[in-house]
This record gives C-alpha cells, sequence and structure tokens, in this order.
C-alpha cells in the first residue's frame, strides 16, 4: 500500500497515514513516474485490492472489452460483482481475503444455495446470506460487530440476519479508493 501510495481497505485494514511515503531507503526521494509506470501502477491497485492474479484480471478485462458500453465501467462492475467482494462489502468479512476464505470454506449461501466459489459473480436482486451453522463463527461475528468504515450503495444489508441483497448493479463510484480505470484500459490496449 506504501509503495502505491494508497489506502486499499480490501486487502488490509490498515491505513499508510503513519508513513504516506514508499518503503525502503529512497522512499522519501520521490521521482517522476513514466507513463508506463503510471499506468502500472493504477492496475496494480485494482488487482492486489481485490486479491486477482494476472491471468484472472487479464481474462476479466477481455470480457469487459467484450461487453457493450465503456470498458473501464465493465471491468470495476465485473470485479465489484465477485461473491468474495460483495461478502466483504456486506460487512460479513474484515478483507476480501479473509472474505475469500470464509466463501470457499462454504460458509455463504447464494439464493439459499451454498456457494464455495470466490469468483462467482453475483446478480441483480439476488440474495447473499451466512449459513445458519455458521452464525456463530469467530471471524463473521467480530466482522459483523466491527463498524463498517464505507457505505454500500449497490447492496442492502441486514446485520441482525446476515443477509445481503444486490438492489443495482455496481458502477466506477462503487470502487472504495481513487482509481483512474482509464490508465488500465490504455495499459491492456497494447496487450490484448
Amino acid at each position: 500500500m506504501r509503495a502505491l501510495g494508497v489506502d486499499l481497505p480490501g486487502l488490509s485494514p490498515k491505513k499508510i497515514e503513519r508513513r504516506p511515503y514508499p518503503p525502503g531507503q529512497h522512499g522519501q526521494a520521490r521521482k517522476k513516474l513514466s507513463e508506463y509506470a503510471l499506468r502500472l501502477q493504477e492496475k496494480q491497485k485494482i488487482r492486489l485490492n481485490y486479491g486477482l492474479s494476472e491471468r484472472k484480471f487479464r481474462a476479466l478485462m477481455i470480457e469487459a472489452k467484450r461487453t457493450s458500453g465503456p470498458t473501464g465501467t465493465n471491468l470495476l462492475s465485473l470485479i465489484e460483482r465477485r461473491l468474495d467482494n460483495v461478502v466483504f462489502r456486506a460487512g460479513f468479512a474484515r478483507t476480501i481475503p479473509e472474505a475469500r476464505q470464509i466463501v470457499n470454506h462454504g460458509h455463504i449461501l447464494v439464493d439459499g444455495h451454498r456457494v464455495d466459489i470466490a469468483s462467482y459473480r453475483v446478480g441483480l436482486a439476488q440474495v447473499i446470506s451466512v449459513r445458519e451453522k455458521s452464525m456463530e463463527h469467530p471471524s463473521i461475528v467480530n466482522s459483523v460487530a466491527t463498524p463498517e468504515p464505507f457505505q454500500t450503495a449497490w447492496l442492502e444489508v441486514d446485520k441482525a440476519k446476515k443477509t445481503a441483497k444486490v438492489t443495482t448493479l455496481p458502477d466506477e463510484t462503487s470502487v472504495l479508493f481513487p482509481v483512474k480505470v482509464q490508465l488500465v484500459v490504455e495499459y491492456y490496449s497494447k496487450r490484448l
């Protein structure tokens, strides 16, 4: 997070405000970044925050490019609708890696059916809930008890019942950190 110069809430609940400069001996001696470095940095912000491999991210980029509409908006919508991210945004986990583990261990239901694939894409009006047997799981209980530092407008969350419903599809304003998605599109324009 310090290397990219931005807080990534999906990666860690920690903040970089104490040392807002890049790590290393020469971290405070800022240098001007090249055009390529700026595009790479924007891509890495998204990739690292959501915990995506380069292969998965590239596949999502290809799918976003094929879908009608702006490629950048499509990309962010596809990433935000991943089940691990929805579990994180609903407040059932403190980070996306924790949410991925909760999903992989089978603690989450989508429309009443158990789903253990973190990359499952949630659709409009689907209901995400915690399994009855997992209601008292320590990490879920701790996450629900922790107040959320952000609001998710496209989800309707009921903390008491531990359910969330997708009311609208997310767009580029749904991302929790500043990102210039056009630079990501430009980064991949020569590589796809």
